[in-house]
């Protein structure tokens, strides 16, 4: 940079303010204050006729797409929300695409509409506005850090936030879900707001599970028009108050553990001071609900409800997570309710199990029947009479409780043979001493076959 008084009319902000004080102030002369400062008598006229501070600017040496400027204004005229991309295909543009971009993204606001968002006032009672938030990957599920959805619902009137970690974004758990946070509200609002969550609805058609909690209900479900969050403004704060106050220095055991804490926190936050309405939504919610409608006197369907043939495995699969049943009613139908807290499998209204057991978890009296089944079956031993779990299917099983047992006995040893006898600790099974092995279990095997055709 050229130094100071080196160089004609080029000054700073320090030296133009100096200037204009030393000569309204101290009334000195154009010629005293370039002595003093080291600066041209020009230089000193051009800062005191300057009413703003001197700032530098570089001659613009425009650039290629000016001269598709009037192109792209034609375009934009007709079609603010045209893609550049489009544009660069209608123009002819065939240079870097993020020339035309940057261009297109400052001429565009001058085509496009306002859109003024206004201040909202709110009636006692009349909205709730619900969104579901992820937390990110911090709640355990076994071993699997897990990233499940936060269900969200604030009471406009008053602010009064209520949320609820759910296991999945479904139809059933949604709607579950603000059964739950509702009851514990106390009311019902005249409408509930949503987005475009695929579990409420798309393109402002309810699914068949919404439209029955809200018919139930005597309310009305609405889903914001896409991509916009303003619609539901008051419940988008409440979910980065969440993720700045709640989550922050957390950890959590599991999904009861999240609840638990997330539920306490929420008494607190409930207490606070709301800038919006000047008191704590903690009090002002009873004028809220005051204002609501009152519960239904039988409590909607909710969750998910499915109808399925048990197969011989004897489990039945819900949301990625096997679940075992009382083997007696394999190829049976049976009904399974997944609710939020447990999963219920019920045949002929008769409960099989409260709650069930996922895959994998110790203490199924269940499969612990079946492993007996199979020790006994790999040691050659009968197993327990149970009689045909499907009598008139036909085939095998149409032959008594024998064929079934037989059944049970022989597939473990199939296994069995396939692999071989286990070796006896502390030394080596020679191949004579396998084979011989091998051919005494089919030898017990069809004896067993036998007898139960004896019988």
């Amino acid at each position: 940079m050229t130094p100071l008084g080196q160089s004609e009319g080029v000054i700073n902000v320090e030296h133009w303010a100096e200037i204009r004080r030393l000569y309204l102030s101290e009334q000195l002369g154009v010629k005293t204050i370039g002595r003093r400062l080291g600066l041209a008598r020009n230089t000193v006229r051009s800062a005191l006729a300057s009413d703003v501070p001197p700032k530098y600017e570089r001659e613009r040496a425009g650039s290629r797409v000016d001269e598709f400027e009037p192109a792209i204004r034609k375009l934009l005229t007709q079609f603010p929300d045209m893609p550049a991309t489009v544009i660069a295909e209608r123009v002819g543009w065939v240079h870097s695409s993020s020339v035309l971009r940057a261009r297109v993204a400052v001429l565009r606001p001058l085509f496009r509409p306002a859109d003024p968002a206004d201040r909202t006032t709110y009636a006692r009672g009349e909205i709730v506005q619900c969104d579901l938030w992820f937390p990110g990957r911090v709640v355990p599920v076994g071993p699997v850090m897990v990233d499940p959805p936060v269900l969200t619902m604030v009471a406009a009137y008053s602010g009064f936030i209520m949320a609820l970690l759910l296991p999945s974004r479904t139809t059933g758990d949604l709607v579950a879900g603000m059964w739950q946070l509702l009851a514990g509200l106390g009311g019902v609002p005249k409408m509930l707001v949503w987005d475009n969550e695929s579990g409420i609805g798309q393109h402002r058609r309810l699914t068949l599970g919404a439209r029955s909690f809200a018919g139930t209900l005597g309310t009305r479900i609405y889903q914001a028009a896409p991509r916009d969050p303003e619609t539901k403004g008051v419940v988008e704060r409440a979910n980065g108050f969440l993720g700045t106050s709640f989550m922050p220095g957390r950890s959590f055991t599991g999904p009861g553990d999240y609840n638990a804490q997330l539920a306490a926190w929420l008494q607190r936050a409930n207490a606070r001071l709301l800038r919006r309405t000047g008191a704590q939504p903690g009090v002002r919610v009873a004028a809220d609900v005051a204002g609501m409608g009152v519960l239904p006197p039988v409590a909607p369907t909710v969750g998910m409800r499915v109808q399925v043939w048990l197969a011989r495995d004897y489990y039945v699969r819900i949301a990625g997570n096997d679940y075992s049943v009382d083997p007696s009613v394999i190829g049976r139908l049976v009904d399974v309710h997944a609710g939020l807290g447990e999963v219920v499998v019920t045949c002929a209204k008769r409960s099989r199990g409260d709650p069930w057991a996922v895959l994998g978890h110790p203490g199924d009296d269940h499969r612990s029947r079946a492993r007996g089944d199979r020790r006994r079956a790999a040691h050659g031993l009968p197993g327990p009479d149970r009689g045909d779990p499907r009598p008139g299917r036909g085939g095998d099983r149409d032959r008594g409780p024998g064929a079934q047992r037989l059944r049970r006995c022989v597939r473990p040893v199939r296994a069995y043979l396939a692999a071989g006898p286990p070796e006896p600790a502390g030394r080596a099974m020679s191949a004579p001493m396998t084979a011989t092995g091998r051919k005494d279990v089919a030898g017990q095997v069809a004896f067993y076959a036998r007898e139960l055709k004896a019988r």
